[in-house]
C-alpha cells in the first residue's frame, strides 16, 4: 500500500512543479529568453549560464523555462478543445443512435483513417504557420478517440436500470444525457484525458520542429530543437536541453494517467 502511494504521488507532485514553473516561469528565468547578445553566443554550460547559450547568445536555461508555460498552455487548449467536441458528439451518438450516429462514426472512421501527424501537418499548412493554427488542426485529428470512447460508456450506461427510470419520470433526453449519463462517463474520459498530455504536446512540437508551429523566436521546445539541429555536433546544448525537456514532461504526465488509471482500479 505504501508503494501504490508513492507512486501515486510522485507524478502528481512532479506535474505540479512543472505546472508551477509554466505558470510563474517569467519570475523564474534568470535572463530575458528573447534576449539577443551576439558576445556570449554558443557558450557551453557554466555557471553563469546553466545550459549555455544559442547561436544568437541567448540562454538557453531561460528559452527552456519560457517554453514549459508554452507547452502546457498549447496541450491544455488542444486537449479542453477536443475533449468538448468528443464530448458532445460521443453522448449524441451514443444516446440517440441510428442515423445521427452513423453520420457522426463514420465521420471520425475518415479522420482516424489518417495518421494523424500527417493529417494535422496538411491542415496547419493549409491554414498557416504559427502556434495557432498548429493547435487548431492538432484539436481537429484529437476529437475522434474521445468520441468513440464517451460513446462507448454511453451505449452501455444508456441500457441501465436509472436512465430507464428517467425515461418513465418523463425526464427530458437532455437532462437524462447530462445529469445521469454523462457523470458516469467523465472518470475514464480524465485519465484518457491526461495520458494525452504528453503526446499533444509531442506533437505541438513536431509540428513546431518542422516549421508548420510556432516561429521564432518564440522559446518553444521543438523549434528550439530545430533551430539546433545543425549545430548538434559542435553545440550540443542547444537542441539537447529543449528535447530533454519534452522527454522529462511527456514522462510526467504519462505517470499522471497511468496513476490515475491504478488509483481508479483500486477504488472499485
Amino acid at each position: 500500500m505504501k508503494r501504490q502511494s508513492w507512486t501515486f504521488w510522485i507524478p502528481m507532485v512532479l506535474a505540479t512543479i512543472l505546472l508551477g514553473v509554466a505558470i510563474f516561469g517569467r519570475w523564474l528565468t534568470p535572463y530575458n529568453p528573447l534576449g539577443i547578445n551576439l558576445d556570449v553566443k554558443f557558450l557551453s554550460p557554466r555557471i553563469n549560464h546553466w545550459l549555455g547559450t544559442d547561436y544568437l547568445g541567448r540562454d538557453v536555461l531561460s528559452r527552456v523555462i519560457a517554453g514549459t508555460g508554452l507547452a502546457l498552455r498549447s496541450a491544455a487548449v488542444i486537449l479542453v478543445s477536443a475533449s468538448i467536441f468528443g464530448i458532445v458528439i460521443g453522448l449524441i451518438s451514443g444516446y440517440f443512435g441510428g442515423v445521427v450516429d452513423e453520420v457522426f462514426m463514420r465521420l471520425s472512421d475518415i479522420l482516424i483513417a489518417f495518421p494523424g501527424l500527417v493529417l494535422a501537418m496538411a491542415i496547419a499548412a493549409a491554414l498557416g504557420p504559427n502556434l495557432t493554427n498548429a493547435m487548431i488542426a492538432i484539436a481537429v485529428v484529437w476529437w475522434p478517440p474521445y468520441a468513440r470512447l464517451v460513446r462507448g460508456q454511453v451505449l452501455s450506461i444508456r441500457e441501465q436500470d436509472f436512465v430507464t427510470a428517467a425515461h418513465c419520470l418523463g425526464t427530458s433526453n437532455v437532462s437524462i444525457i447530462f445529469r445521469h449519463i454523462f457523470p458516469n462517463v467523465i472518470v475514464p474520459f480524465i485519465i484518457q484525458v491526461t495520458a494525452d498530455v504528453g503526446p499533444a504536446l509531442v506533437t505541438t512540437s513536431s509540428l513546431s520542429f518542422i516549421g508548420m508551429g510556432a516561429q521564432p523566436p518564440t522559446p518553444e521546445w521543438g523549434s528550439m530543437v530545430s533551430d539546433g539541429r545543425q549545430y548538434l555536433l559542435d553545440y550540443w546544448w542547444m537542441a539537447t536541453f529543449p528535447g530533454v525537456a519534452i522527454f522529462i514532461t511527456v514522462l510526467i504526465y504519462n505517470g499522471v494517467g497511468e496513476s490515475l488509471r491504478k488509483k481508479l482500479e483500486l477504488s472499485r
